[in-house]
């Protein structure tokens, strides 16, 4: 009994071993390092798509907060007049 699960614990290692060595030779092939590089270059362009969505909506956020429009003026600067000589006369 111990023989036969010996062998077949051996045979089972060896499989994989074949199995991985020939996964990594296959990577290192002109088609394997192709498409190693053309998903490395879409996981690049991905990532930097996403570092830009999430950079503008913190922007986006961050100018709400701290109350700036566009051009980097405040918006009490960039609000007409008018709005504010009304609240002056009614509080006077």
């Amino acid at each position: 009994m111990s023989r036969t699960l010996w062998f077949v614990a051996g045979a089972a290692t060896s499989a994989y071993a074949i199995t991985k060595a020939r996964r990594a030779a296959e990577a290192f092939t002109a088609d394997g390092l192709r498409d190693r590089l053309s998903g490395l270059s879409l996981g690049a362009q991905l990532f930097g798509e996403e570092v830009r969505t999430e950079a503008a909506a913190r922007e986006t956020e961050l100018r709400e907060r701290l109350g700036l429009g566009l051009d980097g003026t405040t918006q009490i600067e960039a609000a007409p007049a008018a709005p504010l000589q009304l609240m002056r006369k009614g509080t006077t």
